[in-house]
């Protein structure tokens, strides 16, 4: 059986910072480009960018436009191709209502967090992925913020390394989910 249609969501707002307090993190340039390139590679639908911003949504447009437009375009067409996927909304509810009318009512988000003691498997979440649409959300600065959890969203289970120390970039930790949900090793 094949799974349903897949995205990712980048949360900018509402996150954490490393005392616990809710902020607002920047965009930044890697992040945009390295899991646009990762979901693209394992055939994500859409991947939105989640900053309520204003500034930070014209410099993701700019960015874009380079690389589908500008001189990007005609220098490495690949990259254009990936970023293609992004969609620059304001808070999470409105990537949710946006997937939600692309694949209809039934899509579920599936929250991350390295932080957290609590989650389904990888095999649940695929389990998940085969019955109905899935939008995996991921948190910037040091996670996603605490009234996200109290959704009763499914959260998948933290990425364990092999020590104490557990702190990944969000674009690695995407890449890792995705290979293991959808990858070779996840089929």
């Amino acid at each position: 059986m094949s799974r349903q249609p897949l995205a990712v969501a980048l949360v900018h707002h509402p996150v954490i910072d490393r005392r616990g307090d809710r902020v607002t993190t920047a965009v930044t340039n890697l992040d945009l480009h390295d899991i646009a390139r990762t979901a693209r590679t394992y055939g994500v639908s859409r991947y939105y960018v989640v900053t309520p911003v204003e500034e930070q949504q014209l410099l993701i447009a700019r960015i874009i436009d380079h690389w589908r437009e500008g001189f990007g375009a005609g220098y490495n067409p690949d990259r254009g191709n990936a970023l293609s996927l992004v969609t620059t909304v304001a808070n999470l509810e409105e990537a949710l209502a946006d997937w939600r009318a692309l694949v209809g009512a039934a899509a579920l988000p599936v929250l991350t967090g390295a932080s957290r003691s609590d989650g389904i498997s990888f095999a649940a979440c695929r389990a998940l992925a085969q019955e109905q649409p899935l939008l995996l959300v991921f948190g910037t600065g040091w996670g996603l913020a605490p009234e996200l959890f109290e959704r009763h969203w499914p959260v998948l289970v933290p990425i364990r390394g092999a020590g104490d120390y557990n702190h990944l970039p969000v674009r690695a930790a995407a890449a890792i989910i995705l290979d293991r949900l959808v990858g070779e090793a996840g089929r």
